[in-house]
């Protein structure tokens, strides 16, 4: 049964505050990001945001959530990865610059112990080569892979590798193409004996 009533109703204004952010946030970047002027585009006072969201970390921490959360599994409600998810996630990239932009720099700032997003991307990174660990594992298991590699070695250089690329992306759209890149990659990975 759908939630009804002012549950709802508040449910729906957060949604719609979260893409008005995430718009705003790929847009203008953290620290020229307005919350006044996301209020305003959510059709709310800074006040009535604050409501939804205590402060404009707390907003931009669940904007990166979503970004990861909408390339999650929708039929079982999980957030899972592979190497194929992750080659599709790129790709899909390509067609936001301005959230790549954001993700690359707020990645970078993000190595500052006093950073609002470290312990973000501190899981983030966790999970993910956890979840790509756990892909190539089953591929070794299926002959996909050389069982000589190690899987998490092969997990954080993928990442390492996809992130590099976003950067060089960005510098340089016209002369890199992510997904292609990070394709052959794969390709050269799993070809090896």
């Amino acid at each position: 049964m759908a939630a009804r009533g002012p549950y709802a109703k508040g449910l729906a204004k957060r949604e719609e505050i979260l893409a008005v952010a995430l718009e705003h946030f790929a847009r203008k970047g953290y620290d020229r990001a307005s919350v006044r002027e996301i209020a305003r585009e959510s059709g709310l006072s800074q006040a009535g945001l604050l409501h939804h969201f205590s402060s404009k970390e707390e907003l931009f921490l669940e904007v990166l959530r979503r970004r990861d959360d909408r390339d999650g599994d929708p039929v079982h409600h999980r957030h899972v990865h592979s190497i194929d998810h992750l080659i599709q996630a790129v790709e899909h990239n390509v067609t936001e610059p301005g959230l790549v932009r954001l993700f690359v720099s707020m990645s970078a700032e993000s190595v500052d112990e006093s950073s609002a997003t470290r312990s973000f991307f501190e899981s983030r990174y966790d999970w993910l080569r956890g979840e790509l660990r756990s892909d190539i594992e089953q591929r070794q298991s299926r002959g996909e892979v050389s069982r000589e590699l190690d899987p998490e070695d092969l997990a954080s250089l993928m990442v390492a590798a996809a992130d590099g690329l976003q950067l060089q992306w960005l510098l340089q759209p016209d002369k890199v193409d992510m997904p292609r890149r990070l394709s052959a990659l794969w390709q050269l990975i799993s070809s090896i004996p």
